[in-house]
């Protein structure tokens, strides 16, 4: 079991009395260090090009390393003047919902009073203040999200030195929304940071945990996991993928999964849907063996039905190349405002799901160059607008945009203590370390943050 904020918080007073001499977090070269003693930091970062900077993750005895190299703050004073040569890329249409996120504080920006009415409703808070990373914990969060939420944080100041300014945010870590509309037509909401929204919701969207891995159930980090679904998908034509639709997962979460089990095969009746329902005590004493996303994609349709609320599993199941049967979300996630019905994806009614599931089979069966191309439209939307490069982009878009609207100077709580790669991953072990080191920004990015056009 991982021990996480517990460990980090008890040890937070014995900080101060702890030296790591001679400690660095940045190589260049892999063999020359910066020596912070003896050259002007600035200096020295600023005569060097990203390329050779190298972050490594430095570990003293495992899980004593509590605390952030002595260097740490060197992160900051790399400048991040870009070559004039390069162009920025136009950001995927997605990024302008960032707008319509913030639009409630839009007029009369954030207050000092409004972040600390919403302390109640949310697990994190987290501090950005020239460059370090923060974190103050209200309550406990499930699994490990809350970790891999802030380490995603810590590695975009790695991956953007500079950039990302000073703030304060709440961050709520469950699966639903907290801000309900009907609650704040008087007063304006706190701004609260979630994995998702919906159209009765204020809550401000941001990209969820499992994109730097989901420990709990083997899900690796996202770049990993593409990279596998995509070869996966070569191994596989769509003509000769089972004429079906496919689900796999835990059908208890929500009423609508239950329902999804009645579309199964019987003897009476074919609604051309394969449903498997997951007892996660039987794959976790398997270590997940049998639910590797890479091996789901070999039939020609995959659902999506969401769980408690939203669920991580759209991303995979709209990177299989199959043509994905949307039912009806009541949900979202900060990319999937942008895809389009019947371009990226089939909906499927709540109301008629196993009679909308055999249409949508029949139908991809008797047009499937048209299925076809709706599986590489949704296919092609993910590997395209939702590479890792573009998920930073948009946390720092997001950020960016949230900062403005402070009116108060962020602050470091005293119950707060300073994260970083070292005191995040250091302590942990097993798989949980194994997705940290894969998902860590090695260098600085050598290429511009996207543009937003309006």
């Amino acid at each position: 079991m991982v021990n996480r904020w517990i460990i980090l918080s008890t040890l937070f007073f014995i900080i101060y009395f702890m030296i790591i001499s001679g400690w660095n977090t940045y190589i260049i070269n892999r063999s020359d260090p910066i020596k912070t003693t003896s050259t002007s930091p600035t200096k020295t970062i600023t005569n060097i090009k990203r390329q050779e900077i190298k972050y490594t993750l430095n570990c003293i005895n495992g899980s004593q390393t509590r605390t952030c190299p002595r260097d740490h703050s060197l992160i900051q004073t790399f400048k991040q003047d870009q070559d004039s040569s390069l162009t920025a890329s136009t950001c995927p249409e997605h990024f302008r919902w960032i707008h319509e996120d913030l639009k409630p504080w839009k007029s009369i920006g954030i207050t000092r009073e409004m972040v600390e009415s919403g302390k109640n409703i949310s697990q994190l808070r987290i501090v950005i203040k020239q460059g370090k990373t923060y974190v103050e914990t209200y309550g406990d969060s499930f699994q490990t999200r809350d970790l891999f939420t802030v380490w995603g944080i810590v590695q975009l100041l790695r991956l953007y030195p500079g950039r990302v300014p000073d703030l304060e945010l709440l961050f709520e870590t469950g699966d639903k929304t907290v801000l309900d509309k009907q609650k704040f037509q008087a007063v304006t909401p706190p701004p609260i940071f979630s994995y998702c929204g919906q159209n009765n919701a204020l809550d401000i969207v941001f990209p969820d945990w499992s994109f730097w891995g989901w420990a709990e159930t083997g899900i690796k980090p996202w770049e990993k996991v593409l990279k596998d679904i995509k070869e996966s998908n070569k191994k596989i034509k769509w003509k000769d993928r089972v004429p079906y639709a496919f689900w796999k997962g835990n059908t208890h979460v929500s009423s609508t999964r239950y329902k999804l089990r009645m579309c199964n095969a019987t003897d009476q009746h074919d609604w051309n849907a394969r449903i498997y329902s997951l007892h996660w005590d039987k794959e976790i004493e398997q270590g997940f063996k049998n639910t590797k996303l890479e091996d789901q994609c070999t039939h020609r349709y995959k659902i999506y039905v969401e769980g408690v609320s939203w669920s991580v599993s759209e991303k995979y199941i709209i990177a299989c190349d199959s043509m994905t049967l949307f039912i009806k979300p009541r949900y979202y996630d900060f990319f999937s405002r942008s895809l389009v019905p019947h371009k990226h994806f089939w909906p499927i009614s709540k109301q008629n799901m196993c009679e909308d599931i055999k249409h949508a089979v029949d139908w991809g069966n008797t047009h499937p160059k048209k299925a076809k191309a709706i599986g590489r439209e949704g296919t092609k939307f993910i590997e395209e607008n939702v590479k890792m490069k573009l998920v930073y982009d948009y946390m720092l878009h997001l950020l960016t945009e949230y900062a403005k609207l402070l009116k108060f100077e962020p602050t470091i709580p005293s119950e707060a203590f300073e994260v970083c790669s070292e005191n995040l991953a250091c302590p942990v072990d097993g798989i949980w370390r194994e997705f940290m080191v894969d998902s860590m920004v090695k260098s600085p990015s050598d290429t511009p943050p996207c543009t937003i056009i309006y």
